[in-house]
């Protein structure tokens, strides 16, 4: 018995083909770029992401906390002007290494929370709305844009997504897409 033909597959990442609008292009791939963090985790036991990878010198998890950091300071801090924490106080040593008491579990759920709030926030607003004053940009000439500050968080997603593919694959050998 013949087997069917596997599905081809998709020629591009992210939204569909036909999706032009700008607002829905970025979300998208901001969102597509968000899945594509988990995906990478996906299979790997818990020392596994907890460990630093030489010669990077992070882990997978501590990737993860940094992006909920990158989130809060770039939605609630920046966008928003919330007065929230924008920066552990351990500095960047603190916003990559998990500390051994906090569970992998914790991270992710206040990864994916910082997430939440930015949909939020982005829900509420078109790309065009500007910062609002207070939080990280003081003067109006400091504050971005909404679809400034979405590049901005898109362009660190696709780099340290890249990233993570080096150290899946010094890891265990996965390769992404």
């Amino acid at each position: 018995m013949q087997q069917p033909p596997e599905p081809a597959p998709a020629l591009l990442d992210g939204p569909a083909v036909d999706i032009s609008d700008a607002s829905e292009l970025l979300l998208g791939y901001l969102e597509w770029y968000r899945e594509a963090l988990m995906r990478k985790l996906a299979g790997l036991t818990d020392d596994q992401l907890r460990t630093p990878v030489e010669p990077l010198g992070w882990s997978p998890l501590g990737l993860v906390q940094h992006l909920g950091w990158v989130e809060r300071r770039w939605m609630r801090w920046g966008f928003a002007a919330q007065d929230v924490v924008a920066y552990p106080p351990g500095g960047d040593a603190e916003e990559w290494a998990v500390a051994a008491g906090t569970s992998t579990a914790r991270v992710i759920a206040a990864y994916q929370a910082e997430v939440t709030a930015a949909n939020s926030l982005t829900a509420a607003a078109v790309l065009s709305d500007k910062a609002r004053l207070g939080g990280r940009f003081r003067t109006p000439g400091q504050a971005p844009s909404l679809g400034r500050i979405l590049f901005h968080i898109l362009q660190e997603y696709a780099r340290h997504v890249g990233h993570l593919d080096i150290a899946r694959e010094l890891i265990d050998g996965q390769t992404g897409e």
